[in-house]
């Protein structure tokens, strides 16, 4: 038991960072976790929340602050967590995740010398992402967007969300006016009330195509929302795509199974490594543009491919990994779960002129078994999963076909490291590691890291 309870303050030194960018404020060896809070820095903690073995506190002043410290910080962006490192320099970001790299990996693999190599920087530290997802609520109301509390469905209305383009904030103040013009109603989680439930953007980097998708309740359109489209497209020239997307679901998912296009066409085109690209609105693709083409072109250094390569590309999307490099090997093969994403690739493959690609829909767990019945052995395996990292299934399987190397990318460091592990039980050692960061002012870091064959 402790003695602390709500509403106490105590001064006292923060001592680390989470990986989640909260100081750690210990009193008599008891954690606080502290948002806006920086190593080496003295503060008064207001003490809200306490639990068995932590608790959760916040600043109510600066004794001293770290000279690291961004002070010009919208601390909105901190209570939302649309950059919950931004008050931390980004030289110590960099430090912090090459460091939240390597503790991870001694921690859960239980090795301090994997060659985990320097953060490779980002281009630009704000207005970086290329894709939003606003909640939209009513606000004493007026229909507000913004971005939730942490933790927490309580809408703060944001205008300027930092690390997105701002012609996708242009966009979203432009919705939100004219809807405004018309008593649109957003939509209840309460009273399950309301047509409105959030709007996507995507940007295009390289030709600045835009893609707006309204995640609305039902399929029917509210008086007047039509000539809304009618004069964002006017405002916005360079938008391609407008598409409702129908989730009349209770729970927190965003999107979505039914689109339904309102204008142009159902998808946007960019460009990836001198590729062309068809991207879909449920498609995923990299947020950071130029800093993906950093890790693509580090993935394929680590792989050291060759001409007559045969090449597997799992979790493989709309084909961004295997189209980028099929001009540097002989075959590509891909498999993806998503049957729509399947197709996109195939789509950009054509799109791309490209006559040595293959794509299938289904597990690695199924479909590898089956290519290495049908007599393909594959050189490399590119894996970029999702945050849960891989299944040991999957490890299994890959370690079947026997491929020279191993490349994984990783958006995860904890499931990533759980991975070395079962990926040196199959006999592939971890050969380096080299984090990109393609989110800065977040806690966020990707990865990419090759494997070789014992």
């Amino acid at each position: 038991m402790t003695n602390f309870k709500k509403n106490d303050i105590f001064e006292a030194e923060v001592l680390d960072l989470t990986h989640e960018g909260q100081g750690v404020v210990k009193i008599d060896s008891f954690p606080f976790f502290v948002d806006n809070a920086l190593p080496g820095e003295r503060i008064k903690m207001h003490v809200l929340k306490v639990g068995k073995s932590f608790g959760f506190g916040r600043v109510d002043e600066f004794i001293s602050q770290s000279k690291h410290r961004v002070t010009q910080l919208n601390l909105d962006y901190l209570r939302t967590g649309i950059a919950d490192f931004g008050h931390l320099s980004y030289d110590e970001q960099v430090k912090f995740k090459h460091k939240q790299v390597v503790d991870i990996l001694r921690k859960t693999a239980g090795k301090s010398d994997y060659p985990v190599l320097p953060v490779v920087e980002a281009i630009k530290t704000i207005n970086y992402r290329n894709k939003a997802q606003i909640p939209v609520q009513m606000v004493d109301g007026l229909l507000t967007t913004g971005f939730y509390r942490k933790n927490s469905h309580t809408l703060i209305p944001v205008e300027d969300f930092y690390i997105q383009h701002p012609e996708i904030d242009a966009v979203v103040l432009f919705l939100r006016d004219e809807f405004r013009k018309i008593n649109l109603q957003a939509y209840d989680e309460k009273t399950r009330k309301g047509w409105l439930r959030n709007i996507v953007v995507r940007r295009a980097f390289h030709t600045g195509e835009m893609m707006i998708t309204l995640v609305v309740t039902s399929k029917k359109l509210p008086e007047k929302v039509e000539l809304v489209i009618d004069h964002l497209v006017e405002r916005f020239t360079n938008i391609k795509s407008v598409q409702l997307n129908i989730n009349s679901g209770t729970g927190s998912f965003i999107l979505g199974k039914e689109f339904i296009l309102l204008y142009g066409k159902d998808f946007i085109t960019d460009l990836m490594l001198d590729k062309t690209y068809q991207i879909s609105a449920p498609a995923f693709y990299q947020v950071n543009t130029p800093q993906a083409e950093k890790l693509y072109e580090t993935a394929y250094d680590f792989a050291g491919l060759k001409p007559g390569d045969v090449v597997i590309d799992a979790y493989s999307g709309i084909g961004t990994i295997g189209i980028s490099m099929a001009d540097r090997v002989a075959k590509v093969y891909g498999m993806e779960v998503v049957p729509a994403a399947v197709e996109n690739a195939k789509r950009n493959a054509q799109l791309n002129e490209l006559e040595n690609t293959h794509y299938e829909v289904g597990t690695a767990e199924k479909i590898m078994p089956k290519w290495l019945s049908e007599g393909i052995k594959p050189d490399v395996i590119f894996v970029d999963p999702p945050r849960k990292g891989l299944d040991e299934g999957f490890i299994k399987a890959a370690a079947m076909m026997n491929p020279r190397r191993i490349v994984y990318i990783s958006c995860n460091p904890a499931t990533f490291a759980r991975d070395v592990v079962r990926f040196e039980a199959e006999g592939y050692l971890l050969d380096k590691v080299q984090p990109v960061d393609l989110f800065p002012q977040t806690h966020h870091i990707e990865l990419v890291a090759s494997f070789n064959k014992k």
